[in-house]
């Protein structure tokens, strides 16, 4: 890296900090769910942030957070905050302070989505055009034939054929494969600073999944967007990610770059995901499953110790001990830890400006 690139790199401010986010739903009684718990996440320009983790570890729902989108009631935000800067020219607004007139303006205009499933997302009446041309008179000043040649570019822009004529066409007539490329370009059509990518592969065939990944990666470079991709793939995670959070029961428990996840995962759970990926070649009896040893506390590097996890919330400890926060244990490597008696480290916001961020 130049010089002059390692300077504007340090220059660069995060597009969004989330910090001690807490989300809860309805129990059991009059006891809350914590779906999300104390997740703290940093999103820098152009960068590729992927949260991974088991079903129900909180990923989506910190994504839906961020658009609030998740009903109120029967979802309650406890507390946190959602920081976002889409430009450095502008103030910093913590998002979970907007009202829904407010967040209108950044839905799909500064924050987009892509949602698990399109032909679940896309509404089936309606043309595709239809669609995509609704999103974009919302947030921009432009009339019904200016709305229409934008829909036709944002169709282009994703690969689809004949984009003019797909505007008459119906999500149901659509691959699946093609509605996903729709939904990418309504999501898109804004051009907004953020995608939030839900598992955007799930349904997909490997040959159409590495397509619209690789579409992703083209967007995000010719638009000078951040992406917070959310999966359980972690093969997607090693091809496309800069910065990784792991997340496990509504927490981030390891917070790293890309390398550093893959080549010294210092969280036990971190390790056990990893250990339960098969393996092109090798035989084994049983595959690891992810709670092998995830919380076995001399599992953990020497000075630190890992609390058991547990599958419901303690009010007056919380997930894995009181005294657990995100410690910076090594440089550009965070998790969720309890140092030892007499250990000096401090709890830190995870976060960091990753070199591919300026290096593109």
């Amino acid at each position: 890296m130049s010089n002059d690139t390692a300077k504007n790199q340090n220059q660069l401010d995060p597009i969004m900090q989330i910090e001690q986010l807490s989300v809860s739903f309805p129990g059991q009684g009059k006891k809350r769910n914590f779906a999300v718990n104390n997740v703290n996440l940093t999103i820098y320009p152009r960068q590729t942030l992927a949260v991974v983790g088991e079903s129900g570890s909180g990923k989506s729902v910190s994504a839906m957070s961020i658009l609030q989108i998740i009903p109120t009631p029967p979802g309650k935000y406890e507390h946190g905050k959602i920081l976002w800067q889409p430009d450095p020219n502008v103030p910093v607004e913590n998002l979970l302070d907007y009202n829904e007139k407010q967040m209108q303006t950044v839905r799909g205009n500064q924050i987009a989505m892509i949602f698990q499933e399109p032909m679940t997302s896309l509404n089936p009446v309606y043309t595709i055009g239809e669609q995509i041309i609704e999103a974009v008179r919302l947030h921009r000043t432009v009339d019904r034939a200016q709305s229409i040649e934008i829909a036709i570019k944002a169709l282009s822009d994703v690969g689809i054929a004949d984009p003019a004529s797909r505007l008459k066409e119906y999500p149901h007539q659509l691959s699946g494969g093609m509605r996903q490329r729709v939904m990418i370009a309504m999501a898109l059509a804004c051009e907004p600073k953020l995608l939030l990518a839900d598992e955007p592969t799930t349904a997909l065939d490997v040959t159409i999944q590495a397509q619209i990944l690789e579409l992703l990666r083209h967007l995000q470079d010719t638009q000078d967007m951040s992406i917070m991709l959310i999966t359980h793939d972690l093969g997607v995670v090693a091809e496309n990610a800069d910065v990784v959070a792991v997340m496990y029961a509504g927490r981030v428990l390891e917070f790293a770059t890309v390398e550093n996840i893959f080549e010294r995962p210092l969280h036990p759970y971190t390790r056990g995901l990893l250990k339960s990926m098969p393996v092109l070649g090798q035989s084994v009896h049983r595959l690891p499953t992810v709670v092998d040893g995830a919380t076995i506390p001399e599992d953990f590097p020497a000075g630190y110790h890992v609390e058991p996890h547990v599958t419901t919330p303690d009010p007056e400890i919380g997930y894995g001990g009181k005294d657990a926060r995100l410690y910076e244990v090594e440089p550009e490597h965070w998790v969720l830890c309890t140092p030892a008696s007499g250990n000096p480290i401090q709890p830190s916001q995870p976060g960091l400006r990753y070199r591919r961020v300026m290096a593109r």
